[in-house]
């Protein structure tokens, strides 16, 4: 059977996720095995668009196909590349708060994070007014300059993030060729090039899985929890983005208040994650709020609550009935360094306790017919924003 390196691989997934050192129950492996199916889903349709020849751009992540605390404002994409090779981009500049570039050698594993070989937005090369724009990537440094960005060696993936501060922002478009081959086809698919494809799937299953149960070690949880960082550039070489991280571990009757002053970013976040390292549902529940879309208070600092118990503040981060996870803030498309005065300060307090810890509590107050407004709004954004 040609598929049975993948059917092997599937099975020793589910193993991966039933052996996971956070599960506790069976709400962790439901959770767990959901997690699971978008992982197959999401191999088997990268192993079918891994064409370097002939590239075309995948979306890397989205939200039935989670992995590595995906950012519920951002669009990944990304194309297999040659570092010997010339490639052409070309698209439309929409109204998204940043557009970002990075080029990687090779990919996250459960023991290292892929070199940042190359990371720039696009306020590094020329948008006409009509919004088009053209970039070429190759391994000629003679023809290094605006618009041409040289290929290192080891150059193995084109990552492509559009990213969103107010969901009804207009995403762009982005297509990609390579030079020498454009007009060509690639050749018939065979029963050998099949079975690869099986293969490269289960191995792709594995390592995915294994890896984003590492991560958080690297850069989490050797944190003190109910803790946040200071700003600092995200691991990964992102050109123009910092995070302030952390994890909690909290019960139902306490809440933990994230404060941190609106920046002058164009984009700023905070999201939620679990314990697979993937975000909660950010669609039909508030699980990570936007500059755009959060309230600021009269202070110029957004106050977040994360609680499981409804605190009737606009800014209510919920937890989804999950104890423990992880915190994200992110802020893109910087034009400075960030310093502690720019991150956030946590507070972890009893959750009735909050109306005389909230300076500004009456201002933030929403009534249950707005919090149910406010994720109908939620959903329909998300939904025009998925279709383009």
């Amino acid at each position: 059977m040609i598929t049975q390196p993948l059917t092997d691989a599937i099975a020793e997934a589910e193993k991966v996720i039933a052996d996971a050192p956070h599960v506790r129950g069976e709400a962790d492996l439901v959770e767990g095995y959901d997690y699971l199916a978008g992982s197959i889903q999401a191999c088997l349709h990268l192993a079918r668009a891994y064409q370097r020849d002939h590239p075309f751009f995948v979306q890397s992540t989205g939200p039935y196909t989670k992995m590595g605390l995906d950012n519920p404002d951002a669009l990944y994409f990304h194309s297999n590349i040659r570092d010997d090779a010339e490639y052409v981009v070309t698209g439309t500049r929409g109204t998204t708060r940043d557009l970002s570039f990075q080029v990687l050698a090779g990919d996250y594993t459960p023991v290292e994070v892929p070199d940042s070989l190359t990371a720039f937005d696009d306020r590094e090369f020329d948008v006409a007014p009509d919004g088009t724009f053209e970039l070429r990537f190759g391994p000629d440094r003679s023809k290094a300059g605006r618009g041409y960005f040289v290929l290192p060696e080891g150059a193995a993936m084109l990552v492509v993030r559009e990213v969103y501060s107010d969901w009804t922002e207009r995403r762009g478009t982005l297509r990609i060729h390579r030079d020498d081959t454009a007009g060509t086809a690639p050749p018939p698919l065979d029963r050998d090039a099949m079975t690869k494809r099986y293969g490269v799937a289960g191995t792709m299953l594995l390592g995915r899985l294994r890896t984003f149960l590492a991560f958080p070690e690297w850069f989490y949880l050797k944190l003190p929890v109910n803790t946040l960082t200071e700003p600092r550039r995200t691991p990964g070489g992102l050109a123009t983005q910092f995070s302030a991280v952390g994890h909690y571990d909290l019960p139902d009757d306490k809440a933990m208040i994230v404060t941190v002053p609106k920046s002058d970013a164009p984009y700023q976040g905070i999201q939620l994650g679990s314990m697979w390292y993937i975000s909660l549902d950010y669609v039909n529940h508030q699980t990570s709020l936007t500059a755009d879309q959060a309230t600021v208070d009269p202070d110029g600092r957004f106050r977040f609550v994360i609680s499981e118990r409804d605190p009737g503040v606009a800014n209510w981060l919920e937890r989804l009935g999950h104890d423990r996870g992880y915190v994200q803030l992110r802020w893109q498309r910087l034009s400075r360094e960030l310093g502690a005065a720019d991150g956030p300060t946590v507070e972890v307090v009893d959750v009735d306790e909050l109306p005389a810890r909230l300076p500004f509590h009456d201002q933030a107050r929403v009534t249950p017919q707005q919090w149910t407004a406010r994720i109908a709004r939620r959903q329909a954004e998300f939904a025009t924003r998925m279709l383009g």
